[in-house]
């Protein structure tokens, strides 16, 4: 048994299912769509794990399940032993697991960044004082704290979603779960997101369950599961995966460019490793091979 194995859970799923009833026009059900089949998690304290699959997969159905938004229809969630299911423990999941969602606009509130930051530690009743302490440590976590007098709405998509970040992380939750958080941002914007979400991990080691599609995001991953049809269709680390592109074609997600092309290369008969990951690992080889 490894060091990791005794490492504690944050998430673990069993068997879970979760199907959605479809109706007709008279209310009644006309049949069962099954959106989550069967999936099995174990999510270890300061993980950074990536959950990947393209629209339909059910990788925002299963995110739902983790701060209780949705509840099993068979098998079961843990989050830090709790069971989700269980009305006495809902309470206590949401505070371990708090939420980033896609719009940013849906989250904020407040009129001012630091007021927005500071609502959830208030409804927790959290005295005043220290949740001004969480406030600022929130936003400076995030590289927002000179933006703490600003209205919201006048900061760009990546900012507000920062801000959206620092708001969950004033809660001081162990896990924070991003469902498809730079969907609606820039490029520039998605940098932003991804950086803050990894020195929440890095820095302050809350684990991050990253939701997404796009595949450049999975990179710094400690591990990564790829959906299709409410399975898990392929595990592991970034580089076992990205060495499977074919599969991740059949899987109708698109390949990272450099990726890709380290794949094609390779075909041609370039002495490359699978799974190249970034633009500098790639360069870092051909000069290797240009050397021989």
């Amino acid at each position: 048994m490894s060091i990791r194995d005794n490492i504690k859970s944050i998430l673990k799923t069993d068997k879970l299912v979760y199907e959605y009833k479809q109706l007709d026009e008279e209310g009644n059900v006309a049949g069962v769509n099954r959106a989550i089949d069967e999936v099995d998690l174990d999510v270890k304290r300061g993980d950074f794990v990536a959950i990947l699959g393209h629209n339909g997969s059910g990788k925002s159905t299963l995110a739902k399940h983790i701060n209780g938004m949705l509840f099993p229809t068979g098998g079961t969630v843990w989050v830090d032993g709790l069971d989700t299911q269980k009305e006495e423990n809902i309470w206590e999941v949401r505070q371990r697991a708090g939420m980033v969602f896609q719009n940013p606009d849906n989250q904020i509130i407040g009129q001012v960044v630091e007021e927005d930051v500071g609502f959830g530690p208030e409804n927790l009743g959290v005295p005043t004082e220290e949740i001004w302490e969480r406030v600022e440590e929130s936003l400076r976590a995030v590289g927002m704290y000179e933006f703490r007098k600003h209205s919201p709405n006048h900061l760009s998509g990546g900012q507000k979603q920062r801000v959206s970040i620092a708001g969950v992380l004033a809660m001081h939750p162990m896990c924070i779960v991003f469902d498809e958080p730079t969907a609606m941002l820039d490029p520039s914007g998605r940098k932003e997101v991804i950086r803050a979400a990894r020195g929440l991990n890095q820095v302050e080691g809350i684990t991050v369950i990253l939701i997404t599609h796009y595949m450049e995001e999975i990179v710094y991953a400690d591990k990564v599961y790829v959906m299709d049809g409410g399975r898990i269709a392929m595990e592991g680390t970034p580089r076992e995966i990205f060495s499977q592109v074919e599969k991740l074609q059949s899987l109708r997600l698109d390949v990272p460019q450099v990726t890709l092309l380290a794949h094609e290369l390779k075909k041609k008969g370039l002495d490359l490793p699978e799974g190249i990951l970034t633009v500098e690992e790639l360069t870092k080889e051909l000069v290797a091979i240009c050397e021989k």
